[in-house]
């Protein structure tokens, strides 16, 4: 019984401190655009986010036009430069923040 219960515990506490997958990305996306592609960019995330709605980053991302919007938004960034694994990060930074969003980046 002891054992059961302390296993509880441990799971109820990794369970509320763990910060969810959505935040982590929002906040992983939005350091990456300011480390790394704000400067190629010339404009603040905030401006980046908002060049669309979250609908239209949204379907940018489901037809698998992200990557080249990204390029037409900020023509000086090397694409070799952003890890394959970033993109899902920094889509996530522009849905959360595009047009019609009510959150504002720090950045």
């Amino acid at each position: 019984m002891k054992k059961l219960l302390t296993a509880l515990t441990l799971v109820s506490l990794v369970m509320i401190s763990a910060p969810t997958s959505a935040e982590a990305s929002v906040k992983k996306g939005q350091k990456i655009y300011k480390k790394k592609m704000r400067k190629y960019c010339g404009f603040s995330g905030v401006r980046f986010a908002r060049m669309h709605t979250q609908d239209e980053w949204e379907e940018l991302w489901d037809d698998d036009e992200f990557i080249d919007e990204t390029k037409k938004l900020c023509p000086k960034l090397n694409l070799k430069k952003i890890k394959k694994s970033w993109w899902d990060h920094i889509y996530e930074f522009t849905y959360e923040y595009g047009a019609g969003g009510s959150h504002v980046p720090k950045c």
